[in-house]
């Protein structure tokens, strides 16, 4: 199962990367993982359905990151979320955001994402995200790893009862953000169509985890909202909080409308929310992270300055003006829209084609210098196959709750991959 590894004098960072070259074993308890997806009665059978209908969702395998790499993730994203809050970046950052992200009410945002690759220069991050997809079915799959027996002593050190405490105080944070001392009774999941999601079975663990924490929860398409005497309603009942996953990060379209009014006017505490998407993940902000000049001028210190030009790669916005240069560029840049999500309409420059270049002359997207994904060795069917991963780090007011891999292959980020899918991430010291 296990490759003996060539460690002789080693760092850290040169022992994670042998491991995910040499540690080809597959750690996934199927039965841990089934009896922590099917917690309460109404989850059972979930693994299940799961497996038939998203067979790479999970992977057999962990991802191994170096001390260093984690110190650098969480100083990354503590460092981007205070940048956030100065002055000269919100005037940025609201200044080419639809109008509705101008509101903010108070909460900060659940359930963030930071998306990193890691390279020979360190973590590098990608992009962030406002609705980042997959904590719930991460914390499931760190908790189901069978490592007591591995040669190299691999356990897993993921706290459960730690991290879900942290979780719904994450959400009533956000509640008390805006409604100060107001009871807190119920919350809907919103998504389009949220059954038919890739994600709707983490949508099944929320709305038992706030059960469980006493808080009414169900799942809404934002079609089946009201806006109604100053109320948002479902199924004629007022909504007070809304967790929001909706990729209509401003809730610009039609379906979103009673929703979209009723956060304007305050009237429900919404989270993630417009404000938060406008500040964090907007893919424009990244050409500022990564231009010192600017955060100079803004008064970033040194130190913050120095981390973010190691661990954001140079990104700047793709115009006519500059159309030749970047076309020329191609190969070593990654084009991304301003506002997309889940590699959608993204395309590695050394892909591109001259009819796909004009699409995005025509759209809003940014360049960003192409950081190749780091390799996972894995096993599938006794075949020996790297795959590619990168690391996500979820977060809640500038703190890191959880780090988990995806692993792939192909040009983007997918779940289509045999032996692809979620992946622990193991943190070697």
């Amino acid at each position: 199962m296990t490759t003996p590894l060539p460690f002789t004098k080693t760092t850290p960072a040169q022992t994670a990367d042998a491991l995910n070259r040499h540690c080809v074993c597959n750690t996934l308890d199927l039965l841990r993982l089934r009896t922590n997806l099917e917690s309460a009665p109404c989850l059972l059978g979930l693994l299940d359905n799961i497996i038939h209908t998203r067979p790479h969702l999970f992977s057999g395998s962990m991802v191994f990151v170096s001390e260093q790499i984690e110190r650098q993730i969480i100083d990354v994203v503590a460092t981007i979320e205070r940048i956030a809050a100065l002055p000269h970046h919100q005037a940025m950052a609201l200044s080419h955001a639809n109008s509705i992200a101008r509101h903010a009410w108070g909460p900060r945002g659940a359930c963030m994402g930071y998306d990193f690759h890691i390279s020979k220069n360190g973590a590098q991050l990608i992009e962030i995200n406002t609705n980042a997809g997959g904590l719930m079915l991460n914390a499931a799959l760190a908790s189901a790893q069978n490592t007591g027996d591995h040669p190299l002593n691999l356990s897993m050190e993921f706290n459960s009862e730690f991290f879900y405490q942290s979780l719904i105080d994450m959400f009533t944070a956000e509640w008390h953000l805006q409604r100060g001392d107001a009871p807190w009774s119920n919350v809907l999941i919103v998504d389009s169509e949220p059954d038919t999601q890739y994600l709707a079975p983490e949508f099944q663990l929320f709305r038992q985890f706030f059960t469980q924490h006493g808080v009414e929860a169900q799942m809404a398409d934002p079609r089946e909202l009201q806006w109604q005497d100053g109320q948002l309603l479902y199924c004629n009942r007022q909504v007070e909080m809304v967790y929001n996953r909706l990729t209509d990060f401003y809730l610009e379209e039609h379906d979103a409308t009673a929703l979209r009014q009723a956060y304007e006017a305050g009237a429900v505490v919404v989270t993630p929310h417009p404000h938060a998407h406008a500040l964090l993940a907007d893919k424009r902000n990244l050409i500022a992270l990564s231009q010192d000049e600017w955060l100079q001028s803004w008064g970033v210190s040194v130190d913050d300055r120095n981390l973010l030009q190691r661990s954001v790669p140079m990104t700047q916005i793709v115009t006519l003006d500059n159309a030749d240069e970047l076309w020329a560029q191609r190969r070593q840049l990654f084009f991304k829209p301003v506002t997309g999500y889940g590699a959608r309409a993204a395309y590695r420059g050394d892909k591109l084609t001259r009819r796909v270049w004009g699409d995005i002359l025509k759209g809003d997207f940014v360049a960003q210098t192409l950081v190749t994904p780091a390799l996972r060795s894995i096993e599938i069917n006794g075949v020996r196959t790297d795959l590619k991963f990168d690391i996500r780090a979820y977060t809640y007011a500038g703190q890191v709750q959880l780090l988990a891999a995806r692993l792939y292959s192909g040009q983007t980020t997918n779940f289509r991959t045999p032996g692809g899918g979620f992946a622990p991430v193991k943190v070697v010291s």
